[in-house]
């Protein structure tokens, strides 16, 4: 009997053991996925938003304390850059990592500064987007927002690696006329015209309820949303909870609901436990209007312009546990540097067929008080002429060739000019005479970049050929 007993205890002895390497072995496979969560991102890019429009840049006019409390709890970049002062170029170096004249988006087959309904020309699908980079790592991707990279289908988000796309096709001010010319201002479900006219006052309302139920809906998975605002572009659009609540006019109004959209969608992420999974980015495509209200801050210029008003732009980046709060860098940095940043922290492959102008910054971003910037120079192009460089701390604005100064209109032949950007972030002491070894060297280096990249009556050595559709379509509704 006690034999049959010890025998028992043994039995239960090693039942019991091999119950608990059992549990054990559950929770190690609960806690450790089969794969390695990877991080997701939301870019936010505004439209024509100013330097100093928004708190964390300075704005007394209006109040955003979303983007406020979002860079206490990160990061601010007070040189970043887009690689131009309108629409279409800007967007093209996002997603592309390069200079929008590398891969010819810096004009229209027009010639003029931006992409236009019906325009022959877009982004070449053979470019490799940042969603496509993703999206071969198994992310979620999608566009909502304003594209502006060419209408045609060819062209459309969903063509360039998004796998679904919400939005209007173009700027807001491309709207229908009444001879037929053009139709009217389209709203976008994937390839096919949902609404025409779109209702403007609901935009940005629309635009964060469709970013809120994609989180939700891919909160299992590693998701990248890329949502390019529509405002504060002109013709200006607030919401009703927003219109005439702010005191800066309409301009105000729509500042404060574009706070208010990040806030929500900031919000979703802490309520669904992807705070700490997600890197946000909260920038624009160029700087201000000289308008009413309006502000690029202490920077010189406007959009439109190579000034730095026209391409320093606000920075944001927010990633709790990974971008240390309350931080800010100088270093310099740009649009293009977005595409490598992400490739790197997704472990996605760097495109090697395809020459990148853009690079890593993560060590900024996650080290802002050791890291420096990984650029020697940074080129101010408008259209087909190379108008500045500047390095860590000079700028050198070179003469330039009145018929296509800035917008392409006849302006007065302007002198060589150096600027000390770290004493002098108004650029409104030109110091070149103190300093000809400083414009020696920046003028050779500027004649290296106009062969790589072009000048006028300088073709691009290293330009690579935009999409092309001999007989585009106008979109119209129900279309596509």
């Amino acid at each position: 009997m006690f034999r049959f007993m010890n025998h028992v205890r043994v039995w239960q002895w090693l039942l019991a053991s091999f119950l608990i390497q059992i549990a054990g072995l559950f929770s190690i496979q609960s806690a450790t996925p089969s794969r390695p969560l990877k991080p997701n991102f939301i870019v936010i890019f505004c439209d024509d938003l100013g330097y100093g429009d928004i708190g964390p840049f300075g704005s007394k006019a209006n109040r955003t304390p979303h983007l406020d409390r979002m860079a206490e709890e990160g990061l601010r970049l007070t040189s970043f850059y887009v690689t131009c002062s309108v629409c279409t170029p800007s967007r093209s170096s996002l997603m592309t990592g390069c200079y929008s004249q590398r891969v010819d988006m810096h004009v229209n087959d027009r010639n003029l500064c931006v992409l236009f309904p019906g325009d022959k020309k877009g982004l070449n699908p053979s470019e490799r987007t940042i969603a496509e980079v993703l999206k071969n790592q198994g992310y979620a991707t999608a566009c909502i927002g304003k594209w502006h990279m060419g209408d045609q289908p060819e062209f459309l988000p969903t063509r360039q690696g998004f796998d679904t796309y919400f939005g209007i096709p173009y700027s807001n001010d491309m709207k229908g006329r009444k001879d037929g010319s053009r139709p009217p201002l389209p709203l976008m479900r994937n390839e096919r015209v949902i609404e025409a006219p779109v209702d403007q006052t609901r935009l940005t309302e629309r635009y964060t309820q469709e970013t809120i139920r994609f989180i939700q809906q891919h909160q299992r998975d590693p998701f990248f949303i890329y949502l390019p605002h529509t405002f504060p572009h002109v013709p200006l659009f607030a919401g009703a909870q927003h219109k005439g609540k702010s005191k800066n006019g309409l301009y105000g109004d729509v500042i404060e609901e574009l706070d208010s959209s990040t806030g929500a969608i900031l919000n979703t992420l802490r309520k669904l436990g992807l705070d700490r999974r997600t890197m946000v980015i909260f920038t624009s495509d160029n700087g201000a209007t000289g308008g009413k209200g309006r502000s690029n801050g202490p920077l010189r210029g406007t959009k439109g312009t190579t000034w730095d008003g026209g391409m320093r732009e606000p920075f944001v980046a927010w990633w709790p546990g990974q971008i240390p709060s309350s931080s800010t860098s100088d270093a310099l940095t740009s649009t293009i540097d977005l595409l490598p940043t992400l490739a790197h922290l997704a472990d996605a492959g760097i495109p090697t067929d395809h020459t990148l102008d853009g690079l890593n910054i993560w060590p900024i971003l996650n080290r802002p008080a050791q890291a420096t910037s990984p650029h020697d120079y940074f080129y101010y192009y408008q259209m087909q002429q190379l108008q500045a460089l500047r390095d860590e701390r000079w700028k050198l604005h070179l003469p330039l060739v009145p018929k296509l100064r800035n917008w392409g209109k006849p302006e007065a032949e302007s002198p060589l000019m150096l600027f000390d950007l770290q004493a002098d972030i108004a650029e409104s002491s030109n110091v070149a005479n103190e300093h000809p070894d400083i414009v020696e060297r920046m003028l050779k280096q500027a004649q290296l970049i106009r062969h790589e990249l072009g000048d006028i009556d300088i073709p691009a050595l290293g330009r690579r050929a935009s999409g092309w559709n001999e007989n585009p379509e106008f979109l119209r509704m129900g279309k596509r």
